[in-house]
């Protein structure tokens, strides 16, 4: 089965994790794929998958020759909060030629090339999309399916030789807590890979230092009618707050590696509100100062109204993996090597994001990202391409056998 058939099959099971969930998983839906993958790699041969309480899939391939590095692959099996991924219906535009494609034609929802250019990229290619309605679920159901691919491959052809390779399939990666259940004795291996992201030719070790905000706002209410010099309304006061937060350091204004402040949540009334940050910045010492400003605010609006107005709480999430990797760069090296087998042109780019890969190398597993095909995750423009999917399928082959 190719990696597209696999794909098509698992976006139609809905797997969102849930950020406010305290369960593991998160969302218990996301065990209806891990059985279905547990299912599938038994009946290629692999006996020895199974799902953890977790709802991890663990498998292994053992080696079937001397010499080559054990190591493993890595996607996640959630989609992302932002958008729903219930009823996902899929379909393919086949030999894409570059003009504008209609996703939902009564809902009058387009994707056209001039808001979305990463579409130039993929003329001539067959694209999988959306009906407007979810998100597609590239993100990271194409990796499921390249890896399940990869493993289908390798077991029907016993004369590839490569060494140990371990397989996962994580949960709640989108929620931050892909690794926290991540039991490393399944998965003994020099080091791995995450098959997740966009170009397939990136191989790519720089991530964000990342941390979580969740500032409580604590007003006074008062009936308005009698309010003058007594209401502190908490909503207003969350909008001080942000307020004296650097105004550019926002992700509308960001790239490269800039790093930004991003509000994901604000919800309350006048006597309390909540608000929800995500903190990220490539540098250390810049991540440091954007951390040191949140406080700083607090300390200001608190001053102000001359009681503990806000309550903030600051959690480091995960760090750069970079300055880890680079002690150890044979997992860059083996797959760098393995795209010039393929006349690829190798590439690394700072993920302005975070990876499995990132908290896993800081386990001691050094794990950079491959790509997978897919572009515009986390909402209803979300795609992939057919042509690029067969491609990284090609490319875990042949680094196996390196």
């Amino acid at each position: 089965m190719s990696a597209a058939e696999r794909f098509l099959r698992y976006v139609k099971i809905d797997t969102q994790s849930d950020p406010n969930s305290m369960t593991t998983p998160s969302t218990m839906k996301q065990k209806d794929l891990a059985r279905v993958l547990v299912e599938e790699l038994h009946e290629i041969g692999i006996s020895n998958a199974f799902m953890a309480e977790s709802g991890n899939v663990y498998a292994v391939i053992e080696a079937n020759c001397e010499g080559k590095d054990a190591i493993g692959f890595i996607a996640h099996m959630d989609t992302a909060p932002d958008c729903s991924g219930k009823n996902v219906n899929p379909r393919i535009v086949e030999n894409y030629q570059g003009d504008t494609i209609i996703l939902n034609k009564e809902k009058n929802i387009v994707m056209d090339p001039e808001m979305f250019p990463c579409l130039n990229h993929y003329i001539g290619e067959d694209l999988i999309v959306t009906d407007g309605t979810t998100l597609l679920g590239a993100d990271d159901k194409a990796g499921v399916a390249e890896i399940m691919a990869m493993a289908e491959i390798l077991m029907k052809q016993p004369e590839i030789q490569h060494g140990r390779i371990c397989i996962a399939f994580t949960c709640d990666e989108e929620v931050g807590r892909g690794t926290d259940a991540f039991e490393m004795k399944y998965f003994d291996c020099e080091y791995a890979y995450t098959v997740d992201g966009g170009d397939i030719e990136a191989i790519d070790y720089e991530n964000f230092n990342a941390a979580s905000a969740d500032v409580w706002v604590h007003g006074q209410s008062i009936h308005p009618g009698s309010a003058k010099g007594k209401m502190v309304n908490a909503l207003l006061v969350a909008y001080e707050f942000h307020q004296c937060l650097p105004v550019f350091d926002n992700p509308i204004c960001t790239d490269g590696y800039d790093g930004f402040n991003h509000m994901t949540d604000l919800n309350g009334k006048t006597e309390e509100a909540h608000m929800q940050y995500i903190i990220r910045n490539h540098d250390e010492k810049k991540f440091e100062k954007q951390k040191q400003d949140f406080i700083h605010a607090k300390d200001f609006i608190n001053q102000k109204y001359g009681y503990e107005a806000i309550e903030l709480e600051i959690k480091d999430q995960y760090a750069n993996m970079r300055q880890l990797i680079e002690k150890d760069m044979r997992c860059v090296e083996r797959a760098k090597q393995a795209m010039k087998n393929l006349n690829m042109n190798s590439k690394s780019h700072a993920i302005r994001g975070g990876t499995d890969g990132a908290m896993l190398t800081y386990k001691g597993l050094n794990t950079p990202n491959l790509g997978t095909g897919g572009e515009n995750c986390h909402g209803k423009y979300e795609f992939a391409s057919i042509q690029k999917m067969n491609q990284m399928v090609k490319l875990l082959v042949e680094i196996v056998q390196i």
